[in-house]
């Protein structure tokens, strides 16, 4: 039993720590979701391993032992949005880390277009400008279930929220400007 206030490390760390190409590839995930560091890729990386593992026990069963539990691990993939709902199990071994990526917090806050960039999206969830489903959650990594997409949205009375929607409004004042512009026939 270890101390509580050290809890157990969520993620394994790369077995080689200089493969050039994982570097790469972490990079590259590192920029496109705005991440803070390798650590949460690699826990991205462990949720899968486990997973993927979980799946191959299951698919491994008999059976009468097997429906049980697979449709408990399949419920909870659909819950948070990894899987469709009509999957089948061998499907959770195809899952990757941009699946897992793709669910946080921090990813959804861009994809939604509530700031402007994937590193915008992180400081205004570590800054509380961000609620999910009424309740400020500054944890950019937590993973927003499937149901709870759409209750995400500014924090009330956030100055970065009346920001950045008079600015949006802006931005969509001037394309409808330019729209109605360019319809307009010209006199020669």
């Amino acid at each position: 039993m270890g101390n509580p206030k050290k809890p157990r490390k969520q993620y394994d760390t790369p077995s080689h720590p200089w493969n050039a190409e994982r570097i790469k590839e972490e990079n590259r995930l590192a920029s496109k979701y705005g991440l803070k560091n390798k650590k949460e890729i690699w826990k991205a990386e462990s949720k899968v391993k486990r997973y993927r593992r979980d799946a191959r026990i299951i698919l491994g069963m008999d059976a009468d032992e097997r429906e049980a539990q697979e449709t408990e691990l399949m419920n909870h993939l659909v819950r948070l949005g990894f899987i469709s709902p009509n999957a089948k199990l061998e499907e959770v071994l195809d899952l990757n880390v941009e699946d897992v990526l793709r669910r946080r917090l921090q990813s959804l806050v861009f994809k939604k277009g509530l700031s402007n960039t994937a590193k915008e999206a992180r400081l205004f969830v570590v800054h509380g400008h961000i609620t999910l489903n009424g309740k400020k959650i500054n944890a950019p990594g937590h993973l927003v279930e499937k149901a709870d997409e759409d209750n995400i949205g500014f924090y009330p009375g956030s100055p970065v929220a009346k920001n950045f929607t008079s600015t949006e409004e802006t931005k969509e004042e001037t394309a409808e400007v330019e729209a109605t512009a360019d319809e307009e026939p010209k006199d020669e």
